[in-house]
Parts: structure tokens; C-alpha cells; sequence
């Protein structure tokens, strides 16, 4: 039986550890397939405050997981299989073992969509991103170009229109699939360019450079072009980390949890942060907020049962 077990190790994860264990609730995180979450494919982290000169993310997210550690949280290796939240305490399976906890934070993040090429797994972190507000930064007059045709794709193609020189947003359709304003504001944008029928084809570079190009394939004619650009990004959506979570919380139509009140979820004493309900801001920074939230709520709830 577990005060407070928190399910993944990312920020969000990680802060509600730090504010579970400070609160002498020992809690006990269980860090999942991808421990620390994106932060540990995320190279330079220079928007987290109190890091002047930057972070990676693994050091950022190694730095959490110490700090909770400190203060008695009890990290451990496991992938939850499945829950039963139809009573407390609840249940949840892992890698087979069942665990019981009076309180739950979920923290299991959202992962972004990838293309699924060999190259494109090799340039993440050296040319090739999924998070435009954390790496455009990186890319100031320089070529590169956005893969997508949603609101997501628009968005942060304008939003590199601040960094880059010049933004080329391919997209495998002949017209956009989002918003009619996003649409007409990047077409407005005279920094960006539009590949229309195409998609990636392969990520062009060498390890001493990184990423130096792309290879780009028409799919009406089927002929191959190369495109000079030293950053890609990917930005055909993400997928929550809800699987287990099926028919036991409210979820929204994109898979993610429905939070009530900011943390709170549909069952009492479940509570969520992070990215796994968060498909708008995604960053660190909120998701540790989050987890903060989360954590103080199942405090205040222990402390009215008497826990």
C-alpha cells in the first residue's frame, strides 16, 4: 500500500516526486518504458528557469530525479499494464506485480509522431526535432523545414519564421488540413515556402556535420529532389501515453486525459500533470507545474482522510 504512487519520470513525474516526498508521503515513482521522458532525447535545454547558460535534458531530468530522491522518493523500473480504478485504494498491475495506492498522479507524457525513417532517427537532436518552441532557437538565418499540414505544422512553421531564414512546409496533400486563419497567415508569411503531394523521403548529413539536407519524394510524379536545409521538424502530432487509462478516465477525442480543475481527473484521488493531458503548451516547464499541482492536491486530500 503506497500514500502516493506517481506513474512516469518526466518533469511532471519528477516534481510531484519532490513534492510528495517533502511532504513525507513517500511517494513511489514508477518511471516507465522511456524514464525521464522527452526530456532525455532533447539535447540543449535553455528555456528552463534557474539555468542561465542551459541544460541538457538528461541532466535536467537526472538533477529532478536526485532532488526527490533527497527527499525520500523511491524511483523504480516498470511498465503499468493495466489499473482498476473502480475503487480505492487502487489498483495497478505492473510487469505483472499488483501495487496498491490511495492516491495516483499520472505523469506518463505524450509522444511525438515520427516519419519512422532510419535517417531521421539518427539526426534527432542534430538537425531533426519535434518541438519548435524548444529548439527554433538553435536555428537563427538558417534553412530548414517543417513537415505537417495540421494546425500544428502552420503554427510552428510561423513560429520559425523568427529563427530561420526561410521555412519550407512539405505536406503530402495538395491543400492544408488546418485552420482556415493558420492557414492564410502562414500562406501570407513570405518567410515560408509550401512542397505540396511530398513527403521525406530521407534525412541528408554526415556525423561530423549533422544534418545537411533532404530527400524529398513527389508522390504524384514520384521524382526525388534534394532540399538544402539544416533542420527538420516533424510536426505531425502527438500521442498520449493513455492506453491503460481506457474506460477508466475520461478522455478526449486526441486520446488525452480530460482534467477537471486543472489536475483532478474524472475518479477522486487520480490526479494527472504533464503532457498526457496537455496537447497545447508541451513544454517542461508547465509540465513541472503541473506535477507540483498534482502533488499538493493528493497532500490535501491524504491530510482530510487522516492519512
Amino acid at each position: 500500500m503506497h500514500n502516493v504512487v506517481i506513474i512516469g519520470s518526466g518533469p511532471a513525474g519528477c516534481t510531484a516526486a519532490i513534492y510528495a516526498a517533502r511532504a513525507n508521503l513517500e511517494p513511489l515513482v514508477l518511471e516507465g518504458a522511456e524514464p525521464g521522458g522527452q526530456l532525455t532525447i532533447t539535447t540543449d535545454v535553455e528555456n528552463f528557469p534557474g539555468f542561465p547558460e542551459g541544460i541538457t535534458g538528461p541532466e535536467l531530468v537526472e538533477n529532478m530525479k536526485a532532488q526527490a530522491e533527497r527527499f525520500g522518493a523511491e524511483f523504480r523500473f516498470g511498465v503499468l499494464e493495466q489499473v482498476d480504478f473502480s475503487a480505492r485504494p487502487y489498483t495497478l498491475t505492473v510487469d505483472g506485480a499488483t501495487l496498491q495506492a490511495r492516491t495516483v498522479i499520472i505523469a506518463t507524457g505524450a509522444s511525438a509522431r515520427w516519419l519512422g525513417l532510419e535517417s531521421e532517427q539518427r539526426f534527432r537532436g542534430r538537425g531533426v526535432s519535434a518541438c519548435a518552441t524548444c529548439d527554433g532557437f538553435f536555428f537563427k538565418n538558417q534553412a530548414i523545414a517543417v513537415v505537417g499540414g495540421g494546425d500544428t505544422a502552420l503554427e510552428e512553421a510561423t513560429f520559425l519564421t523568427r529563427f530561420a531564414s526561410k521555412v519550407t512546409l512539405i505536406h503530402r496533400r495538395d491543400e492544408l488540413r488546418g485552420s482556415k486563419v493558420m492557414a492564410e497567415r502562414a500562406q501570407r508569411n513570405p518567410k515560408i515556402e509550401f512542397v505540396w503531394n511530398s513527403v521525406v523521403d530521407e534525412v541528408l548529413g554526415d556525423d561530423e556535420k549533422g544534418m545537411t539536407g533532404l530527400r524529398v519524394k513527389n508522390l504524384k510524379t514520384g521524382e526525388r529532389t534534394e532540399l538544402p536545409v539544416t533542420g527538420l521538424f516533424i510536426a505531425i502530432g502527438h500521442t498520449p501515453n493513455t492506453e491503460p487509462f481506457r474506460g477508466q478516465l475520461e478522455l478526449d477525442a486526441g486520446g488525452f486525459i480530460v482534467p477537471r480543475d486543472i489536475v483532478c481527473t474524472s475518479k477522486p484521488g487520480v490526479f494527472v500533470a504533464g503532457d498526457v493531458a496537455d496537447s497545447r503548451y508541451r513544454q517542461a516547464i508547465s509540465a513541472a507545474g503541473t506535477g507540483c499541482m498534482a502533488a499538493l492536491e493528493a497532500e490535501k486530500l491524504l491530510e482530510a482522510e487522516g492519512e
